[in-house]
């Protein structure tokens, strides 16, 4: 079952300098091998980041588990190796391979990445290579698997369109079996690989295979090339979260990652219509799980696994329709057994008044808030419809309750933006962290942490230009001069990353050519900021004929086709064109 000689050659090198060995040797407890000469068909997940970090993602946790409740297939992991491992994998001339058996990347059926952020389209290709999979779709044949991908960047794909054969669109749940079964029943029936992809094209919805689409430069959106092939790919929505269930064993790992807890997703989708955010628009309509759903899962995982805290997720988890009938069941469960209920941050409304009296994380941690704007006209133009006054309540309540600590989120670069709305940002700041002393006497610790805005495809802000580079320095500069108290830590979002992930998110198809040249040239971990090298991105999207400020910076009219105007959203792109203007209307 298990490649025992590969597994052998490969962790014998591991002592020899090799950082964090145990990510590399699985055997994880609640890993599902299986014998794959007994199964109707493999897929191996692909985490296009570190195990640290891909181990942390929920929804690989959601698709292993999914997959793996199926017993006719043996569904696997893998993750991209750091610079050293890929070295010795590269100088031993061994494969990357799977963690539960060991098995290459080239002997599956199915390759599936998760693309959850626009910088990690480098190491899907050290992924795809050191697997000894071609990393263009266009130099596969028969005898590779098929490769597809998912996740929020799945909704932008011309930029990884090259290297991909299938894109699933929209939840995954229920469209990854699908694909995989089709898949095995096309070669089944000795369908060539192009004749199977034409299938999956034509047979499925909510996929979209590139190479059936005309590629689009500039100014317009890719158009099917064979008939019969929708012109807008809709996406997938499981509607009953409840009836697909929860990974009630997930795998846990051998070593520390970035969420080492239990993750329970309450709900999917937000209520609310922040115009800025791509997430609420790619994951409507809002739908929730029953509380005893939620109950019963979060205590099967703990059985199987022991971790102490269960961290509730959503897009805005305060907004759950029983919250506090959640809470509370959660606690009588939970309580006695020691283990605590989190939350990794909190929408600001009437809800966190209450919250902070149910939470039983520990105070010591404090809590994530996410403001986005500090003053009431721009956050109206944003569509965050907060005030100040329910933040400084919510944080009064915190405080009492034993809080110390807050972390906040806001954006810098919106549209609109003046001197006040930076200076609101501190002056904000500083009130919370006064707002602390009225119940311990001393000045609550503040963390303010300013991202660069990106105006994202597929939501109101996609039409509107991004600020440039210097407008983003000046503006941290002038955040950072405003500081007066001690209490306040404020970190900003490097500018280059920022803009390099507009062009990425943003771009059409010759991005593609940028990101082979990138890797080509040596880019690994461009999300890291200790191996991101800029200039050579920038030189590799000049040589591909990307023009940055086009792409970035330039108004878009509403009627302007875009990249990734073939790929839909619920609410479809004339709700977003009447945001656009809502907020255009806004003083």
């Amino acid at each position: 079952m298990i490649n025992q000689a590969l597994k052998d050659r490969i962790t014998r090198r591991l002592v020899a300098g090799i950082q964090t060995p145990g990510q590399y040797v699985g055997g994880e407890l609640n890993a599902v091998a299986r014998d794959h000469a007994t199964v109707r068909g493999t897929l191996c997940l692909a985490f296009p980041d570190t195990y640290a970090i891909g181990m942390s993602c929920h929804g690989l946790q959601v698709l292993y588990a999914v997959m793996n409740r199926r017993g006719d297939w043996a569904c696997e992991r893998v993750f991209a190796p750091w610079p050293d491992m890929e070295a010795l994998l590269r100088r031993e001339g061994l494969p990357l391979a799977s963690l539960e058996t060991f098995t290459p990347l080239a002997e599956f059926d199915v390759l599936g990445f998760t693309l959850q952020y626009e910088l990690c389209g480098t190491n899907v290709l050290t992924i795809l290579d050191l697997g000894r999979i071609p990393i263009l779709a266009k130099d596969r044949d028969e005898k590779h698997p098929l490769v597809i991908a998912g996740g929020p960047c799945a909704a932008s794909p011309e930029p990884m369109a090259p290297f991909v054969d299938l894109f699933a669109v929209g939840d995954g749940e229920e469209m990854l079996p699908r694909i995989c079964e089709a898949w095995i029943e096309h070669k089944s029936r000795g369908f060539s690989r192009e004749q199977s992809l034409a299938a999956l094209a034509a047979e499925l919805p909510h996929v979209y295979v590139p190479r059936f689409y005309e590629s689009a430069q500039r100014h317009g959106r890719p158009q099917p090339l064979r008939p019969g092939l929708p012109e807008l790919v809709e996406p997938a929505v499981v509607e009953n979260l409840d009836a697909v269930g929860l990974p009630c064993r997930p795998v846990v790992p051998n070593v520390e990652t970035v969420h080492d807890r239990i993750a329970i997703e309450i709900m999917r989708g937000c209520p609310w219509r922040c115009r800025f955010c791509q997430s609420s628009k790619l994951k409507r309509p809002v739908r929730v799980r029953r509380v005893e759903t939620i109950v019963e899962a979060a205590l099967a995982s703990y059985r199987a696994t022991g971790y102490n805290e269960v961290s509730l997720l959503s897009l805005s988890t305060s907004d759950y329709p029983h919250l506090k009938r959640l809470f509370a069941e959660l606690r009588a469960v939970f309580a006695p057994l020691g283990v605590s209920v989190a939350v990794p941050s909190l929408r600001v409304n009437e809800q966190l008044q209450v919250l902070s009296e149910l939470l039983t994380t520990d105070r010591r941690g404090g809590l994530t808030l996410a403001p986005e704007a500090a003053r009431d006209p721009m956050r109206r133009r944003i569509g965050k419809t907060i005030t100040n006054d329910d933040l400084y309540e919510g944080c009064r309540r915190l405080f009492a309750e034993g809080f110390d600590r807050v972390k906040l989120y806001f954006m810098c670069g919106l549209p609109g933006e003046t001197e006040d709305d930076l200076a609101g940002i501190v002056e904000m700041a500083e009130t919370i962290s006064r707002l602390g002393r009225e119940t311990s006497g001393r000045l609550a610790q503040v963390t303010v942490s300013v991202s660069n805005f990106v105006p994202k495809p597929h939501t109101p802000f996609q039409f509107a230009p991004m600020q440039s580079r210097d407008y983003f320095r000046k503006a941290h500069r002038f955040i950072i001069r405003q500081k007066r108290l001690r209490s306040i830590q404020i970190k900003c979002h490097d500018v280059e990353c920022s803009l390099l992930e507009g062009v990425l998110g943003r771009g059409d198809r010759r991005v593609g050519r940028a990101i082979e040249s990138v890797w080509r040239g040596g880019g690994r971990f461009d999300a890291w900021s200790e191996h991101l090298d800029v200039g050579r991105w920038w030189q590799a999207l000049a040589d591909a004929g990307v023009d940055p400020d086009d792409v970035l910076h330039r108004p878009r009219p509403t009627d302007e086709p875009l990249p990734w105007d073939h790929v839909g959203i619920r609410q479809g792109r004339a709700y977003l064109v009447q945001q656009h203007d809502e907020a255009c209307e806004c003083p």
